[in-house]
C-alpha cells in the first residue's frame, strides 16, 4: 500500500482513510469479511498517528461499513438491505408420516463425488482444520496409554472426557451428573437414543421447520410422526405456534436446536430458551435439544443450553465433537438425566461403545487449552466466509432471491422464488462439479421446493468464488 494520506490535500486526514478503504472495496482489494489493516499497520503504511486511523474506522463502523469485533479487530461487512430474509411457513395443521429417505440419499451421494466443490456437506471444521493438532494430540495418546488405547472403551463413554465436559457445563451453571452423561457415535446417535427413550413407533415428535434433514430422516427411520413448527430467520422457534401446537395435538416429544438452526442459522436468545423450556415442560413433554452449533455463535455470547432452564428434568440435551473438533472421530454424547439407564441400554444395543482412541485423544485436546484456541479461530474464520459468501450471492443470485443472515454454524439459506426447482438446480449443479443441499429434505411435508441451503465451511478460495457465480448463473436460466 502506498502512502495517501496528505496533509496538503483539502480533507482532513481520517476522511482520507475512509476514502482509501472505500477505494480498496471497490477495486475488490478488500472483500466483505476481510480484515481491515490494524491500526498500527494503518497508520505506519500512511504515516499518520493510529488515533486518527481509529477515528476513521470508527466513521466507518457508525456508516455500517466496517464491524468492530473485540480482541479481533475492523472488518469489512455485507450491508444487509438488498436480500429479505426467508419467509416463514404457517404452522402445519396435522402430524404427518414422513418419507424423504430416497432424496436424501441422492443428496448423500452427491456430497461424496471426487473434485466436486462441497457447498452441500455442513462441514465447518474444513474451513480451520484439526487434522495436525489432533495427530499430534493421539500420538502423544498411544505414548502414553499403549496399546490399552485399542481396547473397547466403557459403554457410556471415556471417564476423562466425561469429567472435561461436566466441566465445561459448569461454565453455564449446569451441574451435570457424570453418570448421566453418556458418550456416543456422533449426536446423530445421541438424539436417537433420545428419541427411542422417550417415544414409541406412531408417535408424534414436534420439529422445527425448516429443520436439518438428518432429524427427518431418524424420525422416518423410527416410525414416528412428525408436526413441524415455523422457525423465524432470525430468532428461532414461534413461541405462539408452539403453545398452539402443544394444545392441540398429543406431542411426545420436541426436537429442536436450540441455539443454532441448521439450515437458517437463526439464533434463539437465553430469554426465549427460556421461555420454551418452560412452555413445554408445562405441557410435562421432553425437549430434546440439538446443541451441535452452540459453540460456533456469531453472537458476543453464547447461547445458554436449554438443560439450565429445565424445572421437571423433561430436556435431555445432545451435543458432539463433529462441527468443532473432528467429524470423522464421531464422538458426541447426551445429558440423559432421568432417563439415562434406558440411554445406556440404548447405547449398548446400538453400539456397545465409542471409539476409545478419539475419545481419549479429544480429552487431551481439551485439557491441552488447544481446543479451545482452535474454537476461536474456527468461529472467525466461519464469520468471515459467511461475509463473503453472502457478498457474492448478492451479486451472482436472481433478483428478489430472499437469504437468511446466520448468527452462527457454516450454513445460508436461499429462497429463490417461484419458477425455481432445487432439486432441478440440484442436478445442474452436479454436472458443473458443485455440491448443493435442495430445501425439500429439510421438511417432513414438501415445504421449500424453490429453497436450497450451502455451506460457508469450506478453505475460502477464487474457486469458491467462481462456482458461488456459476450457481447463479444456473439459478438465471431456471428463472427464464
Amino acid at each position: 500500500m502506498q502512502p495517501t494520506a496528505s496533509k496538503q490535500k483539502a480533507e482532513f486526514l481520517y476522511q482520507q482513510v475512509i476514502e482509501l478503504i472505500k477505494d480498496m472495496q471497490a477495486q475488490k482489494v478488500l472483500l466483505p469479511g476481510e480484515k481491515l489493516p490494524s491500526l498500527r499497520k494503518m497508520a505506519s503504511n500512511l504515516n499518520i498517528s493510529i488515533p486518527t486511523v481509529k477515528q476513521a474506522y470508527q466513521a466507518l463502523e457508525d456508516q455500517g461499513l466496517v464491524e468492530a469485533r473485540e480482541k479481533s479487530g475492523y472488518f469489512l461487512t455485507v450491508l444487509n438491505t438488498v436480500y429479505s430474509l426467508p419467509k416463514r411457513v404457517k404452522l402445519s395443521r396435522e402430524p404427518v408420516t414422513v418419507n424423504k429417505q430416497a432424496l436424501i440419499e441422492q443428496v448423500y451421494s452427491a456430497i461424496h463425488q471426487p473434485n466436486v466443490i462441497a457447498f452441500g456437506i455442513a462441514n465447518p471444521v474444513a474451513a480451520a482444520p484439526t487434522d495436525k493438532a489432533l495427530a499430534r494430540t493421539m500420538r502423544r495418546v498411544m505414548t502414553i496409554a499403549g496399546a490399552s488405547v485399542i481396547n473397547y472403551g466403557p459403554i457410556d463413554g471415556f471417564a476423562a472426557l466425561k469429567k472435561q465436559l461436566v466441566h465445561r457445563y459448569l461454565g453455564f451453571g449446569i451441574g451435570v451428573n457424570i453418570d448421566e452423561l453418556v458418550i456416543t457415535n456422533g449426536a446423530q446417535e445421541a438424539l436417537a437414543i433420545a428419541l427411542k427413550c422417550v417415544t414409541k413407533p406412531g408417535d408424534v415428535v414436534a420439529i422445527e421447520t425448516p429443520c436439518y434433514h438428518g432429524i427427518i430422516e431418524l424420525i422416518e427411520s423410527l416410525g414416528l410422526k412428525a408436526l413441524e413448527i415455523p422457525l423465524c430467520p432470525d430468532n428461532g422457534i414461534w413461541l405462539n405456534d408452539l403453545a398452539q401446537a402443544l394444545e392441540q395435538h398429543d406431542i411426545k416429544a420436541c426436537l429442536f436446536s436450540t441455539a443454532i438452526n441448521n439450515p437458517v442459522g437463526s439464533f434463539m436468545s437465553d430469554e426465549s430458551r427460556k421461555k420454551m423450556v418452560d412452555l413445554i415442560e408445562s405441557h410435562n413433554v421432553v425437549l430434546i435439544e440439538d446443541d451441535v452449533y452452540g459453540d460456533l455463535h456469531f453472537t458476543a455470547k453464547r447461547g445458554t443450553p436449554a438443560l439450565a432452564y429445565s424445572k421437571k428434568g423433561l430436556v435431555i440435551s445432545c451435543a458432539s465433537f463433529s462441527k468443532t473438533a473432528a467429524p470423522s472421530y464421531r464422538v458426541g454424547w447426551l445429558i440423559a438425566g432421568q432417563f439415562a439407564g434406558q440411554a445406556r441400554r440404548h447405547k449398548r444395543a446400538l453400539s456397545c461403545s465409542a471409539s476409545l482412541i478419539n475419545q481419549w485423544t479429544l480429552s487431551e485436546f481439551i485439557a491441552s487449552g488447544e481446543y479451545d484456541r482452535n474454537l476461536k479461530v474456527l468461529r472467525q474464520r466461519l464469520r468471515n466466509n459467511k461475509e463473503r459468501m453472502r457478498w457474492c450471492l448478492l451479486n451472482a443470485m436472481p433478483k428478489n432471491t430472499r437469504i437468511s443472515d446466520p448468527k452462527g454454524g457454516c450454513v445460508i439459506w436461499l429462497d429463490l422464488g417461484q419458477g425455481v426447482d432445487s432439486q432441478k438446480l440440484f442436478l445442474l449443479a452436479l454436472e458443473a462439479g458443485i455440491s448443493i443441499t435442495p430445501g425439500l429434505i429439510f421438511s417432513a411435508s414438501n415445504n421449500y421446493r424453490s429453497c436450497i441451503r450451502l455451506s460457508y465451511g469450506v478453505q475460502w478460495s477464487e474457486r469458491i468464488e467462481q462456482a458461488i457465480t456459476t450457481l447463479g448463473a444456473l439459478a438465471h436460466t431456471l428463472k427464464e
